[in-house]
């Protein structure tokens, strides 16, 4: 049936060609112009069942915040956007990251070099020193806390997106492209059937002629060899297909080992970030005892134990009253020396120096030793000689104890 047949022979070759281009039975739809005829609704698509997609939903949410924490994690540990791109570039060329000193050890550089200069046998001075070997400590602690949360956490978030994540991205497009073919192979045979009936129904001449008959039996027999091909052609595709979305199915539900794991890693980040404040607390904690300490011999005549913070007041509309640091809880008195915990409070205040408090929050009582507050009562306080500088003697009514300073507001 070449185009050089005369008459209507060459109409019919010509007919059946341009049919097979129409239909591509032949030739292979482009991903790329099948995916945009998808787009428009033009052409269909195989959908996949609904445990997959919510698979791939849960995925790509564990991938998006998995970033979103990431991110933020490598900021609440670098707050220094250059220091973060540097840290950035040495990774991603292989080499170490220079150690770099933490803002509170050059703090605590420069509080030792000031009282070096200033003199380090004045109060100042004394006074810089034991707060320069605080801040020491504490960049020393924020060191072991930011090594230990990148080793811990961090490193398993990038190695979830940078491992696991591409290579299900890598199966996910190759399951497209087998869908798309997929897709592809059903149309084609779709068109060729269509093709085919209509070539078996209506003859492609009206002539009578046997000649014509013959031309018409013959691309009958043309489309059914097309139907045949369209057919392995589309059993190939779908085994292709089918045996991708088993191996793009158990990468996804990978995933819940992924929250495991990130679980275990949460955990991790916690216990660190808990050590690293305790370390701060307990490295303040001291501190502010030697300050105290010392307060008397600075400052003569101070009032111990019920002084004003060496911290500001934070409204400078009330001069005369005291403002107290956040309560630190009822682990203070866990800290206090053991003697101090057996004192008996069947004592007499003294003639002078009781005061009147304001109680900012509410307490509860660690023991019988302890007296409990609630928010906004008033009650008188007064020092007894060794008591530690953070407790005070409270009373209300006849009922009296122990009470935290911090959870005070000493009225003049």
């Amino acid at each position: 049936m070449g185009v050089s047949q005369g008459g209507m022979g060459g109409s019919v070759s010509l007919s059946v060609c341009e049919q097979l281009l129409c239909i591509g039975a032949s030739l292979p739809h482009p991903r790329t112009w099948w995916f945009t005829e998808e787009k428009f609704g033009q052409a269909e698509k195989t959908e996949l069942d609904a445990h997959f997609e919510n698979l791939l939903a849960r995925a790509d949410s564990t991938k998006n915040w998995t970033e979103k924490i990431l991110r933020q994690t490598e900021v609440l540990l670098q707050p220094n956007p250059s220091a973060r791109v540097e840290e950035f570039l040495y990774e991603k060329l292989d080499r170490k990251v220079p150690s770099r000193v933490t803002n509170g050890e050059l703090l605590a550089q420069y509080m030792a070099e000031a009282a070096s200069e200033l003199g380090p046998t004045t109060p100042y001075g004394k006074t810089l020193i034991k707060v320069a070997e605080a801040e020491k400590r504490l960049g020393a602690a924020e060191r072991d806390f930011i090594h230990t949360a990148s080793i811990n956490f961090l490193t398993p978030l990038r190695n979830f997106l940078e491992g696991d994540w591409k290579t299900i991205s890598k199966e996910r497009r190759l399951l497209q492209n087998r869908r798309l073919d997929l897709d592809a192979c059903k149309a084609r045979l779709k068109k060729a059937k269509a093709a085919e009936a209509k070539a078996t129904t209506v003859p492609d001449f009206q002539e009578t002629r046997p000649r014509n008959y013959i031309l018409s039996a013959s691309a009958s027999a043309l489309w059914n060899d097309e139907v045949d091909k369209a057919e392995q052609e589309l059993r190939v595709a779908q085994t292709e297909f089918d045996r991708q979305a088993e191996v793009t199915r158990l990468l996804l539900e990978g995933i819940s080992s992924t929250h495991v794991n990130h679980l275990r890693c949460l955990h991790e980040f916690v216990e660190s970030q808990t050590t690293y404040y305790a370390q701060c607390y307990r490295h303040m904690l001291d501190l502010q005892k030697q300050l105290g300490s010392s307060q008397g011999a600075i400052f003569p005549g101070t009032f111990v134990g019920t002084t004003e913070p060496v911290s500001p007041p934070l409204s400078s509309t009330s001069p005369t009253t005291a403002v107290a640091t956040m309560p630190v809880g009822p682990s203070v008195a866990g800290l206090a020396p053991p003697g101090e915990a057996a004192l008996r409070l069947e004592v007499t205040p003294p003639a002078s120096g009781t005061r009147k408090a304001r109680v900012l929050y509410d307490y509860e009582a660690a023991d019988s030793s302890e007296l409990a507050l609630l928010a906004d009562e008033l009650i008188t306080v007064y020092s007894l000689p060794g008591m530690d500088p953070d407790w005070l003697i409270g009373e209300r009514g006849n009922k009296k104890g122990k009470v935290p300073v911090t959870y005070l507001e000493l009225l003049s």
